[in-house]
């Protein structure tokens, strides 16, 4: 299948871009609150480590769940690029609107 005319690229372009800009931006908070955890002068007396290993474990798996979502943006906005935006990567048939529309970084269709 070729590249979807039913869709508004440019809106999903758009939403897609600003989602990225938004997760870039908490990326960049995580790293520098996982760069200053355990710092001289940056621990409070009330935390203990076990607290400090926590909120560390916490951040990395948030992290990790951020990168992953960027990732998507990122094989969305190729798609896009491509032309094969749209288009389930398992069955080559157009992913429904209303799912796209929920979800703007589908690849396949529901139960795909």
């Amino acid at each position: 299948m070729s590249t979807r005319h039913d869709l508004d690229l440019n809106a999903f372009e758009a939403i897609l871009k600003a989602e990225k800009t938004k997760i870039e931006k908490n990326i960049a908070l995580i790293k520098v609150e996982l760069s200053s955890i355990g710092m001289d002068g940056e621990l409070d007396e009330i935390l203990d480590s076990a607290e400090i290993e926590i909120e560390n474990s916490t951040d990395h798996m948030l992290l990790e769940k951020l990168e992953s979502e960027l990732d998507e943006i990122n094989a969305a906005l190729n798609r896009i690029a491509l032309g094969t935006y749209g288009i389930c990567e398992k069955t080559n048939q157009p992913i429904p609107i209303e799912r796209l529309k929920a979800n703007p970084t589908a690849r396949t269709m529901v139960g795909e």
